[in-house]
């Protein structure tokens, strides 16, 4: 029986023809993805390293990739990395998406690095970040009265609070002695999906 062309199906056999292609070629990778994540990629993926990390170039130059951090933290919130690159591989890094930093009384982590990548400073001096509001997509603008994200954040009204416009306004802490330490707890509990109205962006 001989085969027909391409050129000859009609345009409903011709997509069926490609789609079914795609699909033998997107599989196999699929399956290889799915296999080699530790856990779900979130919908925007945030690198956050741990309270007290120096800049990203001397962290990667000071980390051991001993995971001291990761198994002290009383919240699990520290992963790590499971890159191939090896510059990457075995640093520690927080997923909001996942579980965020609860800024806690020990600052275990920051008491156990061995190596200096994550130095000790106080609570409301965290710079992990800095989080970033959507107000289209924040239930807020919907008439929703949700204050989860300011309810729920470890530094309270010196991190986030309504501004006069009644708002989510995030603090800026860049200049000042108060503001968002970036820990991810409001990101975390945003009832906003797929996306959080509230993420958390490294700083450069």
């Amino acid at each position: 029986m001989s085969k027909r062309r391409i050129e000859d199906m009609p345009p409903s056999d011709r997509r069926g023809f490609f789609a079914a292609g795609l699909s033998r070629l997107i599989a196999p990778l699929a399956d290889y993805v799915e296999k080699k994540l530790p856990i779900p990629l979130p919908v925007i993926r945030t690198v956050l390293r741990p309270p007290g990390a120096v800049l990203e170039k001397e962290f990667l130059d000071t980390c051991f990739r001993c995971g001291r951090c990761a198994d002290s933290c009383p919240a699990h919130a520290i992963a790590l990395s499971q890159s191939s690159d090896a510059k990457f591989k075995g640093t520690p890094f927080v997923d909001p998406d996942q579980q965020a930093c609860v800024i806690c009384d020990e600052l275990a982590c920051m008491k156990v690095c061995p190596s200096g990548a994550l130095k000790l400073v106080d609570r409301l001096e965290i710079r992990m970040g800095l989080a970033q509001v959507d107000h289209d997509l924040c239930v807020r603008s919907k008439g929703e009265n949700c204050t989860i994200c300011i309810d729920k954040c470890p530094i309270g009204h010196a991190a986030i609070r309504l501004d006069e416009s009644n708002a989510i306004c995030v603090i800026d802490p860049r200049g000042g002695t108060e503001g968002c330490t970036g820990c991810g707890v409001c990101q975390q509990y945003c009832p906003t999906r797929p996306i959080r109205a509230i993420i958390v962006h490294p700083y450069p």
